[in-house]
């Protein structure tokens, strides 16, 4: 497996606080690497650096052996790379099926290739399809959880970034996202994700990083920080 991802000593401000400290890691074609940390370690910032969101004070990220650091958001999910935010970001007004051509809207493969993505959107989450005429507005969280991923797939991506996709869910539905994350990884979509539920997270990775106030503390496999007593009393709660 090559790498897919690479980020390098990168420093974010949000004016005179410096957010991202020096953050270096890296994610290999066909993993699912997580970030784990608690509020305000930075998690999110890392991710909204990669998608473009934010600009970098210092440092650089490569995809696909490609800079992006300075590249536009909309430049690189046509790279392939597309994130699925934090709060899901539906578009409340526009029914399911208005959602996931937002989605396609960056594509330029022809109908036939965006239609045959709805149909595989449709057979992972069932769901979506039984609900493809209702406004996104209308459905349950987890419901709208999965749209969200729905739509960040309809990109076609290479790689999946995925902010939180448990919060304020049931265990119920937790489980069922996290399937979801396992199925999609499975058909060859490399996953970034950034989870606060750190049992679940090390439980799907391959790898793991540990973020602490902008700087990443720990890393290794999954199930070795998994095991790890540090980690177990910090984010698992044993």
């Amino acid at each position: 497996m090559g790498e897919m991802l690479s980020v390098k000593n990168i420093n974010v401000f949000y004016g005179s606080i410096h957010a991202i400290r020096d953050v270096s890691f890296h994610v290999n074609e066909g993993e699912i690497v997580t970030l784990i940390g608690a509020n305000g370690a930075g998690k999110t910032t890392t991710m909204h650096a990669i998608s473009g969101l934010l600009k970098l004070q210092s440092g650089e990220i490569d995809y696909c052996g490609q800079t992006i650091s300075k590249m536009e958001a909309h430049k690189i999910i046509r790279l392939g790379l597309a994130q699925v935010p934090e709060g899901r970001r539906v578009f409340s007004g526009l029914t399911v099926q208005q959602n996931l051509q937002m989605g396609a809207y960056v594509r330029r493969d022809g109908k036939e290739a965006i239609q045959n993505d709805f149909d595989m959107v449709f057979e992972l989450l069932p769901r979506l399809k039984e609900r493809r005429n209702q406004l996104a507005g209308t459905l349950s969280g987890g419901e709208q959880q999965m749209l969200a991923m729905g739509r960040a797939l309809m990109c076609k991506p290479k790689m999946l970034l995925l902010d939180e996709p448990s919060m304020g869910l049931s265990p119920l539905l937790v489980k069922e996202i996290f399937k979801i994350i396992r199925e999609v990884n499975r058909n060859g979509v490399t996953v970034l994700l950034v989870e606060q539920n750190a049992k679940m997270a090390l439980e799907i990775a391959n790898r793991a990083y540990v973020l602490e106030t902008g700087t990443i503390k720990m890393e290794g496999e999954a199930t070795e920080l998994a095991n790890n007593i540090e980690v177990r009393k910090a984010y698992l709660g044993c």
